[in-house]
């Protein structure tokens, strides 16, 4: 019993994912119709994202990139910025999770280092709220992302057209929210780090087929033999550190929205409420059941995909549940922290229905 409090603990989110999934499962039992739930397509190209990302990882390449930018600035609010911007970028080429993943240690080192741990509540909360609001420019940022594009097609530059007015404005209230942090002085004195060029080299070359087939550019099953074929020769434990609890979350969540897709009394109350305002909705269920269910659950029930876009990736900010994100956000802090955490949640909840609030009223406005 012990192991599975613990699995459960470690895991919350693939753990509602299976309940919800058993649930659904006995009302309408497992038949040849759930081999269409899964889009095979958004599971294999995720998949390929996250183990080239674990190589680059596993050689320092983002952990040097963000040195070598942060080692140029000489006070904690600029250094932050930079953490910030870092952040805010990385998401959009690495996804939300392995962005927070990758640079909040960085941010933990900066902070410590020059003895600003004060700042750190501050300082995380600002790099998850910008990897939340930094990945919806792609679609390969966020997980939904991904998903959204895949399944209904969207068209590259409307993909585009569509986020860029919240991702603007993401922009312009987190570098605001920047300014709040002091212009203390600071020095970072770091090791020196050498890159492996020619296994860079590679995992470049992989990184741009993953990138290639996100894009629909090159058939999606290439990818599924060509990377894992490679790093299963240069870097095995990238494929042990994908993060397959994502993975699995999606394959639940697959179960658990084709079945009750398949429900008419859940067909008509969700058909009826998307109809009133699919972005009020989304961004609503993105509070209690987080952004990537939401994004799955909600698809099957409505064709606005533009709303329902804009309302899992805005809908990410808000409670501590709305993006998986801030749930690793939330564990890298209290491993630094321990007895810190009711002034975090405070903080962070605040910072974050902040964000929410006027990125909802904005995309309101301009519906």
């Amino acid at each position: 019993m012990s192991k599975v409090m613990a699995f459960v603990k470690r895991n919350p989110v693939v753990t509602v994912a299976a309940v919800a999934a058993l649930i659904t499962m006995f009302l309408v039992p497992p038949d040849a119709q759930y081999l269409g739930y899964f889009d095979w397509r958004t599971l294999t190209c995720l998949f390929c994202v996250l183990a080239v990302v674990c190589a680059l990882k596993n050689i320092q390449f983002f952990y040097l990139l963000a040195r070598k930018i942060i080692e140029r600035f000489k006070n904690l609010r600029v250094a932050v910025i930079a953490l910030v911007y870092i952040t805010f970028i990385g998401s959009m080429l690495i996804a939300n999770d392995m962005a927070l993943l990758t640079f909040l240690p960085l941010g933990y080192f900066v902070l410590k280092r020059t003895g600003k741990e004060h700042a750190m509540a501050l300082v995380f909360i600002f790099q998850n709220i910008a990897a939340n609001l930094g990945g919806m420019l792609t679609p390969f940022g966020n997980p939904q992302n991904l998903y959204l594009y895949s399944h209904f097609a969207i068209p590259d530059g409307e993909f585009v057209l569509i986020m860029l007015p919240p991702f603007l404005l993401a922009i312009t209230l987190i570098t605001l929210c920047c300014f709040l942090i002091p212009k203390d002085p600071l020095q970072i004195r770091g090791e020196k780090v050498e890159l492996p060029k020619a296994r860079t080299a590679v995992y470049m070359v992989l990184f741009a087929l993953a990138i290639v087939i996100v894009f629909r550019g090159v058939p999606y099953w290439i990818g599924l033999i060509v990377i894992p074929t490679a790093l299963l020769f240069l870097d095995r434990k990238a494929l042990k550190d994908v993060d397959y609890g994502l993975l699995c979350t999606f394959v639940l969540f697959f179960i658990f929205s084709g079945n009750l897709a398949r429900i008419p009394a859940v067909q008509d109350f969700f058909g009826g409420l998307l109809e009133l305002n699919t972005l009020l909705v989304s961004v609503v269920s993105c509070q209690f059941i987080s952004n990537v269910p939401t994004a799955i659950l909600l698809s099957q029930f409505t064709e606005n995909y533009q709303q329902l876009l804009v309302g899992v990736n805005i809908g990410g900010t808000g409670t501590l549940i709305a993006s998986l994100a801030s749930l690793i956000t939330f564990r890298e802090y209290a491993k630094y922290n321990q007895g810190r955490m009711l002034r975090y949640v405070l903080v962070f909840t605040l910072f974050n229905f902040l964000f929410l609030g006027v990125l909802t009223v904005f995309e309101l406005m301009i519906l």
